[in-house]
């Protein structure tokens, strides 16, 4: 008998608490109520008077029964597993190894994911996230990082089987970007983004200079949640924003219209929200009015402030000394959080978006308040 399937079997045993703890965060049991609730309303007459409501009901079930689902799926991993050592202990049989390891890999991934989502309290973190690029001080060399951010993101998001829209693409002037606005949408979206807010670092040799000089380059990207408020107290006045139309442009292709339908309002606390990708400049409005909102309801609580008048334009400089994370290419590879002090040396990866180590550490960062001194 192999002795690493008694040690599999000690392992099952050891995680065993865990999994039952997760049905405590994820109140499973809850979940289940709330389903036959969603079910219920979903078979009252008149259901579908109200196509906005009931699509909300619709996308609430089908959120409650995957995580229902998930977490069954752990549990039926853990008995599956659990009988492969049963099975291979009576039967002596190691050709069962290889599915074990591989099963409890996958397991112990599975679990890692769940006990992150349940660190997702915040009132905002199931939302889709509003994701904005803003490339630093520096031209072409800065402009040329904005987009390898935005490629980065952009990779997770489809990585993650979250699905994400351009709103407003700026091309820089040789290469890269100077600005993009897009929005992820998936549960959670904003949960496991919302750590990745502030300014960028990039070190590399430079492709841009002749003589093969190292620069240094910032980018900042902005994460807020999309938020839908439908409260009294919240109104956005027309005297409290400059509209401006400009021509489509950039990224999308045929889909974006090359009329003067863009829109870019600008708020009176210097907000600036832009977007080029609707066909119409009244749906590029409404759109840029949703992301207006986004942000000041953001600001608004963030700030505890009472009203949105309070609101006033702070602008952090993209710059040395402010940045959230250091991506070294040259001399050495290193990409490195100065909050969590999670890094890698794999900057390959993480630019095509293996971004979850840093994601998990700052949630775990967040949850425990074992933060890194700078």
């Amino acid at each position: 008998m192999n002795i690493e399937f008694d040690v599999y079997k000690q392992k099952l045993n050891e995680v065993r608490p865990a999994l039952d703890d997760l049905a405590a965060s994820l109140n499973v049991e809850g979940l289940r109520n709330e389903l036959e609730r969603l079910h219920a309303m979903q078979e009252a007459p008149g259901f579908w008077d109200n196509p906005e409501k009931s699509q909300k009901i619709v996308m609430k079930t089908k959120q409650t029964e995957n995580k229902i689902e998930n977490y069954e799926n752990m549990l039926s991993q853990w008995d599956d597993l659990m009988t492969i050592c049963e099975m291979a202990a009576e039967e002596d049989d190691d050709s069962m190894l290889p599915e074990l390891k591989d099963g409890f890999q996958q397991l112990s991934a599975d679990m890692e994911t769940c006990r992150l989502s349940t660190l997702l309290t915040g009132n905002y973190d199931r939302n889709n996230a509003l994701v904005s690029f803003q490339a630093g001080a520096g031209g072409t060399e800065a402009q040329d990082w904005c987009q390898m951010l935005y490629r980065m993101y952009t990779r997770w998001a489809e990585a993650h089987g979250f699905t994400y829209k351009i709103m407003d693409y700026q091309e820089g002037e040789e290469a890269g970007l100077k600005s993009a606005d897009i929005v992820i949408e998936g549960e959670n979206a904003y949960g496991f983004l919302k750590g990745e807010n502030g300014v960028h670092r990039l070190v590399r040799v430079s492709p841009f200079d002749a003589n093969a000089r190292r620069q240094t380059s910032f980018s900042a990207v902005e994460v807020i949640p999309e938020i839908e408020d439908d409260s009294e107290d919240f109104e956005i006045k027309a005297e409290d924003y400059e509209m401006q139309v400009f021509r489509s442009s950039g990224a999308g292709g045929q889909h974006i219209n090359k009329t003067s339908s863009a829109v870019r309002l600008i708020h009176k606390s210097g907000i600036v929200v832009s977007c080029q990708t609707e066909r119409s400049q009244f749906q590029n409005k409404e759109t840029c009015l949703r992301m207006l909102r986004s942000k000041l309801v953001e600001i608004r609580e963030r700030e505890h402030l009472e009203k949105i008048s309070d609101i006033k334009g702070v602008q952090k400089k993209i710059e040395w000394g402010s940045q959230i994370r250091n991506y070294v290419f040259m001399p050495y590879t290193l990409v490195k959080d100065t909050r969590t002090g999670c890094e890698t040396s794999n900057v390959n990866a993480v630019m095509d978006g293996a971004l979850d180590p840093f994601i998990n550490a700052y949630l775990t960062c967040n949850a425990t308040g074992n933060w890194v001194t700078k």
